[in-house]
């Protein structure tokens, strides 16, 4: 596997206008913008503990290379740029920085993870290049009033925990609650949401926490420790390394909460099947996006569609595993975007048309769920619906929620 992809697609956005900008065949361009190619950046974790996730770079590479061969954006090939960062901040900005004044991308699309894209997020803002569809759902990332060129894509890690909290209250009310938590903004978010999802009763039913640094081996003494203090709901709020990690000591010491577990490792591939099917019947999450190991998608043209591709561009990808929609939804965003900007190609207008989305559907998205942007709303997708795995598949259950991720 490459780590550095060339991939067309077609695309159209609204561009803005840059001094560094040129006008060519009446368009307005910004960096990495020809008559013939749109330049875009990423990084992503292809190594280090959270390697699983490169499934998602991978497939947005194989989604650009679909719309390249049915001719581009408006006859323009993406040429999508895709660093290995190894979930590691300094190797994140160390990648950012080259592929701004080297590579002299367009933008950064897609980037991964929480503490990675902190590390480049004023970078970014202070050069104006859009932080685009950012693959992790702090609260932080929308906050246009103090970083107009950074927004999200997937929804917020509050709102999820609020949905958590809210099945809950409606069907454990007497529960006694323990939180295991990445020890940075990821973890802090779910811990923030499970709070004011709570509301009054959080301190009294939220019984034990504990964090881990992602250096750490295992978190089987976090396990413990929660184990210990007679919780009868976990909720675990780690990468996928964890996830696992904490599924399995679960089953092991015997313990028997109600699971709740993070979307972000609600993998099939990278968690669910290394925990082990029968340690992992009953958890609980929260989707936005059809899960292509769910039978019930398997007769429609959305799912052949997403399979006929996945089969021809992604063809090494895991077909029950959820990162593939991932990358092919999130990359139909930003085609989405681009296409809309016509042949203003600057830095500006992209980022005008990125906050100018109105109900935009994808076909591997939930039905109902829609991505939507305002100038004041950097929150794409608000909308999620419980599932619970049967230690093959996730089955949804209840009714879509929405939350404002504010």
């Amino acid at each position: 596997m490459t780590l550095e992809w060339t991939a067309t697609a077609t695309l159209s956005l609204a561009g803005l206008t840059l001094a560094s900008g040129l006008a060519f065949a009446g368009g307005q361009y910004g960096p990495g913008v020809s008559d013939t190619e749109i330049t875009l950046g990423n990084t992503m974790a292809y190594s280090g503990p959270v390697s699983a996730s490169g499934a998602i770079g991978r497939a947005e590479a194989a989604y650009f290379a679909k719309i390249n061969d049915e001719g581009g954006i408006n006859g323009r090939k993406i040429n999508f740029i895709s660093r290995d960062d190894a979930y590691s901040p300094p190797k994140t900005l160390e990648a950012v920085r080259k592929l701004v004044e080297q590579d002299q991308v367009l933008l950064l699309f897609g980037a991964l993870g929480t503490a990675t894209n902190t590390a480049i997020q004023s970078y970014l803002n202070d050069n104006k290049v859009p932080q685009l569809f950012i693959a992790a759902g702090n609260e932080k990332w929308n906050d246009p009033k103090h970083y107009p060129w950074t927004m999200r894509w997937q929804p917020s890690f509050v709102t999820e925990a609020r949905i958590y909290a809210r099945y809950i209250l409606d069907n454990l009310p007497d529960a006694k609650i323990a939180v295991l938590s990445q020890s940075d903004d990821f973890g802090k978010d779910y811990l923030t949401g499970l709070r004011q999802g709570l509301g009054d009763r959080a301190d009294r039913m939220i019984v034990a926490t504990q964090t881990y640094e992602t250096t750490d081996p295992t978190v089987d003494s976090q396990i413990l420790a929660l184990r210990g203090s007679g919780a009868d709901v976990l909720l675990t709020a780690a990468i996928p390394k964890f996830a696992a990690q904490a599924i399995r000591k679960v089953y092991e010491t015997g313990w028997k909460p109600t699971h709740f577990l993070s979307f972000v490792s609600s993998s099939i591939g990278a968690v669910m099947r290394p925990a082990g099917p029968e340690k992992t019947v009953g958890i609980i999450t929260a989707a936005f996006f059809k899960q292509p190991s769910d039978p019930q998608w398997r007769d429609t043209p959305e799912y052949n569609e997403w399979l006929d591709w996945m089969r021809k561009y992604n063809a090494s990808g895991d077909l029950a595993d959820g990162g593939g929609v991932f990358g092919y939804s999130a990359a139909q965003t930003m085609v989405a975007v681009l296409r809309a900007s016509g042949d203003n190609l600057t830095r500006e207008n992209i980022m005008k048309q990125a906050a100018d989305i109105r109900d935009l559907r994808l076909p591997m998205l939930l039905p109902g769920v829609t991505v939507s942007t305002s100038a004041d709303d950097y929150a794409p997708i608000k909308q999620m619906q419980l599932a619970k795995f049967d230690g093959t598949t996730w089955n949804l259950f209840g009714k879509l929620i929405s939350g404002t991720g504010n």
